[in-house]
């Protein structure tokens, strides 16, 4: 196919569905004389979820124009990002994604020997390499490292030095992959400005790049590896799929952070050429759709209903796992699964500062569901003088909504709620610093007292930060705070 196209048919596959470009015209120039090289690089940490089938379609247009493509599995940034990948599990995760994104892969057409996958650790440990980081550190100032990483690299209280260097050495593989672009989540685009500004001082060319919109995740936010309520697993059953479609965010004629509409828009109809709204007669019946817009129009305009679309979709999600599913079947894959992403208490055990032994589990924080939520009104109870009734916006997350606040008791009692890091959406989930990772029960069992033996030890620190035991209550964007009660307790 690459054959019969122009450059210009082929820069309008290469860039189609992208957020942004950077570096049009190099690209545009590179086509005119040649096949494009462009690079996708993904740390091993948590394990791949739906999302990924973003990247993996984009993948399958560079391949139809005909592009060199280079996957990837960066190890070593894995460990550098706050260690999310502990050293000792780094060759497992590396061999489960290959595995993964193999399987995803084929499960969409795509031929496995027009793709060239790398290690990261394969040239990263080496003596030119590691002289080259050496040469970056040496030109990139805290401020542009910390600011470039800062959508990426996992963000914390007190940085570890690791961090730093995560963006410099993504930096770096663009001209130790020898590739004229590199393609990514528009979240990496301070680490690719930072290429474009640094890597010409080390005497090496600037590249283009290629930049995917990030696609809301079941509760509105980003799609999330370590936050189990936002995401699809790609080894999810028929089963676990409809129960989280069911609980995805989908309000009646809202189009926006629609994580459901936007899985038709970057993966269905891109791979499939087409989507078929499944629905009853009476309601108008099976309908196929062959243009995006034409999707949106009719959703908006409240002529799909949320549950017919959730359906369908279900529907060709379902179709794409299937093929991942049935090769994760074999012993072999199994085992690989379960060394690389050992359960909770094998990897708590013995940690030492890690959240406790083996024997919390049954307390763990992770446990709870907690949630930003919006007040939207607040409103005097009709049946109480002291008590008021708030309307709270969880972006359509089925829960228990519950107001959690920072108080000390005197007289009066002092009361605040608590703060989310700013640009915090509805939805997004809320853990413990240590428990990013755990599933929070379905339901709490009143009869476990499981919140109250918690609640304890949620405390507000002396800098005013949200703590249980000592550990920061977070977001992925940061901590949770709230403005003057030192000391106070969390209910």
């Amino acid at each position: 196919m690459a054959d019969q196209l122009s450059p210009d048919e082929k820069y309008q596959l290469i860039t189609r569905n992208l957020q942004e470009v950077l570096g049009e015209e190099k690209l545009k120039q590179v086509l005119q004389e040649r096949e494009l090289k462009v690079y996708w690089g993904t740390a091993t940490t948590g394990k791949p979820h739906v999302a990924y089938f973003v990247p993996m379609s984009k993948i399958a247009d560079f391949l139809k124009a005909g592009c060199e493509v280079t996957i990837l599995f960066a190890d070593l940034h894995a460990y550098l990002d706050n260690m999310k990948a502990p050293w000792e599990l780094l060759e497992l995760r590396v061999k489960y994604y290959e595995q993964v994104i193999k399987a995803m892969l084929e499960s969409i057409g795509v031929p496995l020997e027009k793709l060239k996958f790398v290690k990261g650790t394969d040239y990263q440990l080496s003596r030119e390499y590691t002289l080259d980081v050496y040469r970056l550190s040496s030109m990139v100032t805290e401020h542009d490292a910390k600011k470039a990483g800062a959508e990426v690299v996992k963000q914390v209280e007190h940085p570890l030095l690791s961090g730093l260097l995560y963006p410099g050495l993504q930096a770096l593989d663009e001209e130790y992959l020898k590739v004229d672009a590199q393609f990514g989540g528009v979240d990496q685009r301070k680490i690719f400005t930072l290429a474009e500004k640094y890597l010409p001082s080390l005497g090496y060319a600037k590249r283009a790049h290629l930049m995917n919109p990030m696609v809301p995740g079941l509760t509105g936010a980003k799609m999330s590896s370590s936050e189990e309520e936002s995401k699809i697993d790609l080894l999810d059953s028929k089963e676990d799929v409809k129960k989280k479609l069911k609980k995805a965010f989908c309000e009646p004629g809202n189009i926006q952070n629609n994580g459901v509409l936007s899985f038709v828009k970057y993966v269905v109809l891109p791979l499939r050429q087409e989507f078929c709204i499944k629905r009853d007669a009476k309601w108008g019946g099976d309908k196929v759709y062959t243009v995006f817009e034409e999707v949106e129009k009719d959703f908006a305009a409240e002529m799909i209903h949320p549950g017919d679309l959730k359906a369908s979709v279900e529907v060709a999600l379902n179709e794409l796992l299937e093929p991942v599913r049935k090769k994760f079947e074999s012993p072999e894959l199994r085992k690989l699964t379960n060394s690389a992403y050992p359960s909770a208490s094998k990897t708590r055990k013995g940690a030492g500062g890690g959240g406790g032994g083996a024997g919390d589990d049954e307390l763990a924080p992770s446990r709870l569901d907690i949630r930003v939520g919006k007040i939207v009104s607040v409103e005097k109870h009709p049946d109480a003088d002291s008590l008021y009734l708030e309307k709270i916006d969880m972006r359509g997350i089925e829960s228990q909504a519950m107001l959690l606040c920072a108080s000390i008791e005197g007289e009066p009692r002092r009361v605040e709620p608590l703060d989310p890091p700013e640009g915090s959406s509805p939805g997004e989930r809320v853990f413990v610093e240590g428990y990013e990772t755990g599933k929070p029960d379905d339901k709490l069992n009143p009869k476990k007292k499981v919140w109250e033996k918690l609640q304890v030890d949620l405390k507000i620190s002396d800098e005013c930060v949200a703590q249980w035991k000592d550990k920061q209550l977070m977001t992925k964007l940061g901590q949770i705070t709230c403005k003057t009660l030192k000391g106070g307790n969390i209910s």
